[in-house]
């Protein structure tokens, strides 16, 4: 799985690949690509990193927020631009875990440490600069639109979760601010540290930095 500002710009090469059409015909069909060129992208964005709402909030469960869409696929025929978004997180989880097993980056030193969070974080740092919006993106998550749910998530916490991520984004991540987001999650609170000086060591080593860079190339 990655994390968040990851699937943002995985979002932004797909979106990119529909509008300057380098979609081939391995990718999505003529009928999707035109449907595709209909949604939101904000609202897709929205959902993008909406799955992960469940680390602040117990009464969510995994099943409820990554077990949804299937199979996982770019069809996002009758989905919301919201929904659409969701399941292209949970697409991206997929696919990033069969990049990363081809190439046996599992098998490197402390890439698989605490439930593999450091590499998770190291990858939203390279990839950072490969999206240039980030302040209206920033500042749509810290008024995010109403969505129906049909899971635990009511309103305060929906809109909870969108400011911490708001936060997260203003900047590109450092120390500081991994721990200020880390700090707003039940589960990885008291792992702060360890995860933070996990990632200092990830970024030491330049086969794992090579297989992170490496997702983005082949994700979509």
């Amino acid at each position: 799985m990655a994390s968040q500002i990851a699937h943002i710009v995985y979002a932004k090469k797909y979106f990119d690949k529909i509008e300057t059409g380098k979609a081939d015909d391995d990718f999505l069909d003529e009928e999707k690509i035109n449907q595709n060129h209909k949604i939101n992208k904000d609202e897709f964005l929205l959902g993008v990193v909406f799955p992960d709402i469940r680390r602040i909030e117990p009464k969510i469960k995994r099943r409820d927020t990554h077990l949804s869409f299937q199979p996982l696929n770019l069809d996002f025929s009758g989905l919301t631009s919201f929904e659409a978004g969701w399941k292209f997180h949970l697409y991206c989880d997929m696919r990033r875990d069969e990049i990363l097993n081809a190439q046996g980056f599992f098998k490197l030193e402390k890439t698989t440490e605490l439930f593999g969070h450091p590499a998770k974080f190291l990858e939203d740092e390279l990839l950072y600069d490969c999206y240039n919006n980030w302040e209206k993106l920033v500042n749509y998550f810290r008024n995010p639109p109403l969505v129906n749910l049909e899971i635990k998530a009511d309103r305060p916490t929906f809109v909870l979760w969108y400011a911490i991520l708001a936060k997260y984004l203003e900047e590109k991540p450092s120390e500081k601010s991994v721990r200020i987001f880390l700090s707003k999650q039940l589960s990885l609170s008291q792992k702060t540290k360890d995860i933070t000086v996990a990632i200092s060591a990830l970024r030491k080593n330049k086969k794992v930095v090579e297989g992170l860079r490496k997702v983005l190339s082949e994700i979509v």
